[in-house]
C-alpha cells in the first residue's frame, strides 16, 4: 500500500515557475558537528536523502558553506541525477574559516564564486534559488539559519 502525503500543502514560489511542498530538507545538519566536516556516518546521511524525496520532499535546502562543501557533495551523491521537480535551494553571503568561523562573504566577486562553487558541488548548471545569507558573526543560532 503506497501513502501519498501532501507534507503541509504546496507553495508557488512567487514570479516563478517553481512550486514547493511547504515541507522541505534543511541540509545544515548533513555535516559533522558545528557545521564542520562528514558526518559520522556518510552512508545514513546519503541514505536520508534519498528517503526525504521517496516520501514526497521537493525542495532541499543547502550551502556550499555547509562543511564547508560536505552538504552539497552528499547531495550530489544521493540524488543526482536530480529528481525533474526538486528544487534545490542555495546559500551564499559566508564562508568558513579554518578555525569553523562564520565569516561574512558578501563583495560581488564573493557572491560570483559561492555561486560557481555551488554550481559546480551540486552538478547543476543553474541553481532554481539563490538566497543572501546574512548571519551573526559566530554561526547560526539554536539550528536555525538564519
Amino acid at each position: 500500500m503506497t501513502t501519498t502525503t501532501t507534507l503541509g500543502g504546496n507553495f508557488k514560489l512567487a514570479n516563478t515557475a517553481l512550486t514547493v511542498r511547504r515541507m522541505g530538507y534543511g541540509a545544515m545538519k548533513l555535516t559533522g558537528p558545528e557545521v564542520w566536516g562528514p558526518p559520522k556516518d556518510e552512508n545514513a546521511a546519503i541514505a536520508l536523502l534519498r528517503e526525504a524525496v521517496a516520501f514526497g520532499v521537493n525542495h532541499v535546502d543547502t550551502s556550499d558553506f555547509y562543511g564547508p562543501h560536505v552538504s552539497n557533495r552528499l547531495i550530489k551523491q544521493a540524488l543526482h541525477p536530480y529528481p525533474k521537480d526538486l528544487v534545490i535551494v542555495t546559500k551564499v553571503g559566508a564562508r568558513r574559516g579554518p578555525d569553523k568561523s562564520w565569516i561574512p562573504a558578501h563583495s560581488k566577486q564573493e557572491i560570483i564564486d559561492a555561486v560557481h562553487d555551488n554550481l559546480r558541488n551540486l552538478g547543476l548548471d543553474v541553481i532554481d534559488v539563490s538566497q543572501s545569507a546574512r548571519r551573526p558573526a559566530d554561526g547560526p543560532r539554536g539550528g536555525i539559519d538564519r
